[in-house]
């Protein structure tokens, strides 16, 4: 089975290139997957014939115990053929029907391959969690599949409406697995079903929520209105979506699950009533209709609401009525969609008011018509027929909901009989209507489907033999599955449904006026734009009501919420255990004194750049109580970062206002700053919460000696970062390549690796070739903005400085330090080259862009993870290398060094992306602007920075 799956995954992802070198005969060996599908199927007939059950377990996520479990049982078995067998028809059927050059078709190919393989999935999975996952992939493919033709509105709004309303039923029927996957332990069905589940409301909700999801899925009231509207989808995704495949996954789970929760109160009354009314409006629906997809896409409604009252019904004769009517649904409504597909595709038009004649020009297409509508109707011999009696027969002991079942039978026969009589017949107030030869590859299709079912109705003996295993879940099957029972009460109503549905079509005329006035005040579409409405409304209101571009209003109410929740909790539990030490050493209180004086000043500065040196204040403060804990590597990286912190703020704050904006009245300050006393307060009590409620021994204990002898180090703090946890460290990274990323996005409007910028030559003093110039800074900084000193101390200690940081990068392994720190150190010295002499001085220092450097240090950081297996080891696992040089003797290198090689130079591009955004980029801009250089310029007010 998870072959089958892998082999649909890899025609997916080939079928775009066999598209653009085949054209659309690509679809031909593109039929191969889903047609392996089906004879493996077959093939395993034996093996479930007698009730068995093919299973497979592959390992996944072993941490949550979450494994690919696949399972094959009489029901899934049948869902396979018609997966694979339908879907195989339709790709051959494809070839044909899109021309060459037809627009999207690579993508069709591949998204349609794929919905087949998430469909097998679906079928195949025994654990719940792994059959919502393949179900949603269902939901996004149908989405691509309905929106096939993006340049049309209404194609867009189809796919929007399907992926809506498919995607509330599956989260709600995600909360129902989980409901009961967590109280059972298990999320394997095949244990569950063979287990006690839990009883009571829990269970009933559970069952409510996973009927959401099944009747949203299958079109069944009140989430029907979203299948007529998906017809905007090409006629082949209607056959195989809406007629074989997706639909049919929510009447697929009721199935499945039915032998154990039918039981359950709410199960049968939901799915009898909600099945009970989709289909007779479904059907009143589809005689209304002129277009022809449209004619079946009602009847498709109607079918399914049938379908869910008997496989929701609970019984053993139903059961066994309903997969017989599933198998017959899917071969003649396949088949009736490929045949709507040909007559548009030849006649131009689906609509039966200006078709005439058809029948005659065309009698090989209106056979294959004839018989899947016939098997529509319930005609003998054909499996429809045979389907249908069984129906009738299961619920002769339920009067009400057996009248309803005659209805909507009777409904079904009157619009199989409009859909031929329309498609087919001649009248003679209508033009005849030309259409050219039907291939062979577009007819061939339906004819099997129509052929098949014709076949299966005098086979109802052997069908009922391989089908007879799934109904005995339910307990001791009463009525088999055959062509003839006799005289029975079922031929009797199957007679009359068939002659009240030809009264119907006979009384076309006179009950046109009737069918015109006899609907829904709301249809189901003009519903589902209004509920859509309602919620833009609200969302309009909520939004009024709540975002007043004040940002201190949005905070407030955030950590008002953040104190009020998780303290008032803290208040009720008291939940930590020990004492509370104030201080280990008289220097803590000391600090943590300056870290709150330069706090509360922080929140009464008028001047930016004083509070933002106060809030650094509170950062080197922090970097001093690791000093004092004996973090030193902490500290180093603390104090670099708040150091890099600060000079990106300068950036910034050069081109805002000197002061803030007008300061609230006193007592809204006084709110602040108790807002901001009590979040500290329940932060630290979460903190000493979360310490406390440690049960099981700590992982740190073991870390010093993991460094050691796995990671090759004694500085815990870098070997945890590129050996321990070199996977997080790795995502951390990522998360920074995207950060610059973003940044430069917001500030370039031109390339980002453009050569770098040239300087301008002073005025009166050409620069000659070849002659060193030692203060370059001087060349384009104005007088007034030059700091000779600054000038001459960074162009001695630059150098070394960086000298310094690859120092740091070695040494970090077994001292403080590492790549994170080294590339601090190495970025502080670009900033104050770039402090010193401007956009100009920074090129001459880092030659080199910035999204080179990042995604050379992204390179390096993986690359180093992949020797790893090719060493034979796993991703990121590090290696001791021992070696020896001259002078300095024996010595050892780690592998993870090379990983920390990539942290550093991604720090270095993450702070020159920025340099060169927040600082020469706007340098440039102002120079465009009327500026006199490009170094530090002065704001609107007259500061310089």
């Amino acid at each position: 089975m998870l072959v089958l799956l892998i082999l649909h995954l890899a025609a997916a992802v080939v079928a775009p290139l066999l598209v653009r070198r085949w054209g659309p005969r690509a679809c031909y060996a593109l039929a191969s997957a889903p047609a392996a599908a089906f004879g493996w199927a077959l093939a395993r007939t034996p093996a479930v014939h007698d009730g068995g059950a093919v299973a497979e377990t592959y390992p996944w996520i072993r941490q949550l115990g979450f494994d690919l479990a696949l399972r094959l049982t009489t029901l899934s078995w049948l869902m396979t053929l018609l997966v694979g067998g339908v879907g195989a028809l339709v790709l051959v059927y494809s070839a044909r029907y899109f021309g060459p050059g037809s627009l999207g078709l690579a993508r069709y190919a591949g998204v349609l391959v794929a919905f087949a393989g998430a469909m097998l999935g679906l079928v195949f999975a025994d654990d719940l969690l792994l059959l919502y996952v393949c179900w949603e992939l269902t939901t996004i493919f149908s989405f691509l599949l309905i929106g096939h033709s993006t340049e049309r509105r209404s194609s867009r709004w189809a796919a929007a409406q399907a992926l809506t309303v498919t995607t509330f039923g599956g989260l709600a029927m995600l909360v129902g697995f989980i409901m009961l996957g967590e109280h059972a332990g298990s999320y394997r069905w095949s244990a569950l079903a063979a287990g006690p589940l839990p009883g009571g409301a829990y269970l009933v909700t559970a069952v409510v929520l996973i009927l959401v999801g099944a009747l949203s899925k299958s079109a069944v009231l009140p989430f029907s209105s979203w299948l007529p509207v998906a017809m905007a989808a090409p006629t082949p995704v209607s056959a195989y979506l809406h007629a074989a495949a997706m639909v049919k996954a929510g009447v697929y789970l009721i199935g499945l699950l039915g032998p154990v929760l039918a039981t359950v109160g709410p199960w049968r009354p939901v799915a009898v009533i909600a099945g009970t009314a989709t289909m007779l409006l479904g059907g009143w629906a589809a005689l209304r209709q002129t277009d022809l997809k449209l004619l079946l896409a009602y009847g498709t409604v109607s079918q399914l609401g049938l379908l869910v009252v008997v496989v929701g019904a609970g019984t053993p004769d139903a059961a066994l009525a309903g997969v017989a009517m599933l198998l017959a649904h899917a071969l003649f409504k396949a088949a009736l969609f490929l045949v709507v597909g040909i007559v548009d595709h030849g006649a131009g038009t689906r609509d039966l008011r200006q078709l005439s004649g058809l029948g005659r020009r065309a009698p090989l297409l209106a056979a294959v018509a004839v018989l899947a509508a016939a098997s529509m109707a319930g005609l003998p011999p054909l499996v429809g027929f045979v389907a249908k009696e069984a129906v009738l027969a299961a619920f002769t002991d339920r009067p009400v909901v057996l009248a309803a079942l005659v209805a909507g039978t009777a409904l079904t026969v009157a619009y199989s009989a409009r859909f031929v009589w329309g498609a087919f017949a001649t009248r003679p107030a209508v033009p005849p209507t030309t259409v050219g030869p039907v291939a062979v590859s577009m007819l061939a299709p339906p004819a099997v489907l129509a052929g098949v079912g014709l076949a299966a109705g005098p086979a109802a003996g052997a069908l009922d033999g391989l089908l007879r295993p799934y109904a005995e879940l339910f307990g001791v099957v009463g009525k088999d599955l055959a062509l003839w029972h006799g005289l029975t009460p079922a031929l009797g109503l199957s007679a009359l449904t068939v002659a009240a549905g030809a009264a119907l079509h006979a009384l076309r005329g006179p009950l046109a006026p009737a069918l015109a006035r006899l609907r829904a005040p709301v249809g189901a579409n003009q519903g589902y734009e209004w509920v859509t409405r309602r919620f833009d409304r609200l969302a309009v209101e909520i939004t009024g009501a709540t975002q007043r571009g004040s940002l201190p209003q949005y905070l407030g109410t955030i950590l008002v919420a953040l104190a009020v929740l998780p303290g008032g909790a803290l208040l009720l539990s008291r939940p930590w255990e020990r004492r509370i030490a104030l201080w280990d050493t008289p220097l803590q209180p000391v600090v943590v004194t300056v870290v709150t004086v330069a706090a509360v000043l922080a929140v009464g500065a008028r001047r930016r750049l004083t509070a933002m040196l106060l809030v650094g204040v509170t950062g080197y403060g922090a970097a001093m109580l690791f000093v004092l804990y004996g973090a030193p590597d902490l500290a180093l990286t603390q104090f670099l970062v708040e150091t890099a912190t600060i000079a990106v703020f300068v950036l910034v704050l050069r081109r805002l206002p000197q002061h803030f904006s007008t300061r609230p009245l006193p007592r809204s300050r006084w709110a602040r700053r108790a807002i901001g006393v009590t979040v500290g307060v329940v932060t630290a009590g979460l903190a000493l919460t979360a310490a406390s409620a440690r049960r099981a021994p700590t992982i740190a204990d073991a870390l010093p000696q993991l460094a050691v002898t796995q990671g090759h180090g004694r500085n815990v703090v870098n070997v945890t970062l590129v050996d321990i946890r070199a996977w997080d460290t790795m995502g951390e990274l990522a998360v920074l390549v995207v950060a610059a990323t973003g940044v430069a996005s917001l500030i370039f409007q031109r390339s980002r690796t453009e050569p770098r910028p040239r300087r301008p030559e002073p005025a009166g003093r050409p620069h000659r070739p070849g002659r060193p110039v030692w203060l370059r800074g001087g060349i384009t900084l104005h007088e007034r903005r030059r700091s000779i000193v600054l000038e001459v101390v960074t162009r001695l200690l630059f150098h070394t400085v960086v000298v310094l940081s690859l120092f740091l990068l070695f040494s970090g392994h077994n001292a403080p330090g590492g790549g994170f720190a080294g590339g601090l150190v190495a970025s502080l010295a670009l900033a104050v080259r770039y402090l010193a002499g401007g956009r100009y001085e920074l090129a001459e220092a880092a030659p080199i862009g910035a999204g080179t450097v990042l995604g050379a240090g992204l390179a390096v950081s993986v690359g180093g993870g992949v020797i790893a297996l090719a060493a034979g080891g796993s991703v990121l696992q590090s290696a001791r290398i021992d070696l020896w040089l001259p002078v300095i003797g024996e010595f050892y290198l780690v592998t993870s060094l090379f990983f920390d090689v990539g942290v550093y130079l991604v720090v270095v591009g993450l702070v020159l992306d920025i340099l060169r955004s927040l600082g020469a980029e706007v340098d440039r801009h102002v120079e465009a602007a009327g500026g006199t250089d490009g170094g530090l310029v002065a704001d609107r007010e007259g500061d310089r920075t």
